[in-house]
């Protein structure tokens, strides 16, 4: 899931035995099935391309075989592998239900990747040799998008990097979004804000790829539409001239994905690495019965100029030289501050 611009409430059932009536599994797989259809043809972002009346009546028939509600969600990779939805997701309890994931080998990215993502890594801000500054931005997945809460998230991270702003002679910025897999950006965007300055950062595109909003930061608010999504309390000066490397790998997805497009247009700014992942879609979150929350995909995710990427490619290409027991030989924060010590 990414940016989660929206909650669409569908339908809020109450299920109270008014009538005394017990609801079968059955009933239940009905009334959440025809539920997910509808917001799908609704909001979807290539609803016009599918015909619904074929994949409804072959879901319907796959539907039977299923003898509890729980297990009929499995019907939903299914569904979604048909209609081409790679970027939606379903979350019910503690289980995400989704299309088929993209195959990543284990040959394709490197063992100090893996081990570090094993440890679940958190939001860094560090100094390399004194004078380099490095951020790690991580997947970070809310439901709630009230104002409120993405300030709450936001504003610590701000606070961290803004510290560090402070505190040290930082000669250009390093930012790590080698293991932003997703979730929702926009507490992201807001902690970077001295970096992007008050500048469009993104903005959604329709079916046609045509702009249909604009996202952008000012004096520490993110707006969208004119409305303000959230905010931080700006501290000290700008960074938005100050060099800046963005790093991505092949697990950049989604929120990450809108976090290095924002930096596209952004002058004294290079990217290093790897193409990212490819979920470069903006999703909204629908309530669905039985307190089940779905990521629908409803546009395409664009930079400050109204461009589309199907991925970010670098401008430096560094494939598994990662190195996080030690970053200062980790060849991406290599390239990175050979690229910020560069007279121009």
């Amino acid at each position: 899931m990414k940016r989660i611009l929206a909650v669409i409430f569908v339908l809020s059932l109450s299920l109270t035995a008014d009538a005394q009536k017990k609801i079968t599994p059955q009933d239940s797989i009905k009334i959440f099935y025809d539920n997910l259809f509808s917001t799908l043809k609704s909001g979807y972002l290539h609803k016009q391309t599918i015909n619904w009346k074929l994949i409804e009546s072959q879901t319907e028939q796959d539907l039977r075989q299923y003898n509890t509600f729980q297990s009929s969600l499995l019907e939903i990779k299914k569904l979604f592998d048909k209609i081409g939805a790679t970027h939606c997701n379903v979350y019910y309890k503690q289980n995400k239900y989704s299309a088929t994931v993209k195959n990543i080998l284990k040959e394709d990215y490197s063992e100090q990747w893996k081990k570090k993502y094993d440890t679940k890594p958190a939001f860094e801000v560090k100094v390399i040799n004194e004078k380099y500054g490095y951020i790690l931005i991580p997947a970070m997945l809310s439901f709630d998008i009230g104002a409120k809460n993405i300030h709450n998230i936001a504003q610590p991270l701000y606070n961290k990097i803004a510290a560090f702003k402070a505190e040290n002679n930082i000669e250009g910025w390093i930012i790590d979004l080698r293991f932003n897999i997703g979730g929702n950006s926009w507490p992201m965007l807001l902690a970077l804000y001295d970096f992007l300055g008050d500048n469009d950062i993104g903005g959604s595109l329709n079916e046609d790829k045509k702009q249909e909003s604009k996202l952008r930061l000012d004096k520490g608010k993110l707006i969208e539409k004119s409305k303000m999504v959230s905010f931080i309390n700006p501290i000290g000066e700008l960074l938005d001239k100050k060099k800046v490397s963005i790093l991505t790998g092949i697990f950049t997805a989604s929120s990450g994905e809108v976090v290095a497009l924002a930096f596209k247009g952004r002058p004294n700014t290079n990217f290093i690495g790897e193409n990212t992942y490819g979920a470069t879609t903006g999703n909204i979150a629908c309530k669905l019965p039985f307190n089940i929350t779905m990521a629908l995909t409803t546009s395409y995710d664009s930079d400050r100029n109204g461009n589309y990427y199907e991925k970010i490619v670098p401008d430096i290409r560094v494939s598994k030289q990662d190195n996080f027991d030690n970053l200062s030989l980790d060849k991406n924060i290599q390239q990175g501050i050979e690229f910020i010590d560069k007279k121009e």
